[in-house]
């Protein structure tokens, strides 16, 4: 059982930055390979766009978010830096954990999600 409780979502102008957090919780969370993010876009699919290796401390994110997005482990909790926020970053953010493959795949494991809106 592993349980992840995002914050941090919010309203922003484009531009600006916000820094999402993740708790993680429950009997198998010192199991977990790995601990990433993923988003929801309006009229898109679910997708990942960050995982963090913890052991390796290696991370991977897809292109879109690459140079803009950070997100790192300094004891508990997991987070989320983004900067340079668009319109087009609007969606709903998940707090993601254990990979399937050793780099930026599926999750087995999502949040509830925060909702992150981006203002033009």
């Amino acid at each position: 059982q592993v349980r992840l409780v995002e914050s941090g979502g919010g309203s922003v102008q484009a531009g600006e930055s916000l820094t999402l957090r993740c708790v993680v919780s429950g009997n198998d969370a010192d199991r977990m390979n790995c601990i990433g993010w993923g988003r929801q876009l309006p009229g898109k699919e679910r997708e990942g766009i960050a995982a963090l290796f913890p052991d390796s401390g290696v991370a991977y994110y897809r292109d879109s978010v690459k140079g803009r997005f950070t997100t790192y482990k300094i004891g508990e909790p997991v987070s989320l830096r983004m900067n340079n926020l668009t319109p087009e970053d609007t969606g709903m953010y998940y707090c993601t954990a254990f990979c399937y493959e050793d780099g930026l795949g599926d999750f087995a494991y999502w949040g509830q999600g925060t909702q992150v809106t981006v203002a033009s």
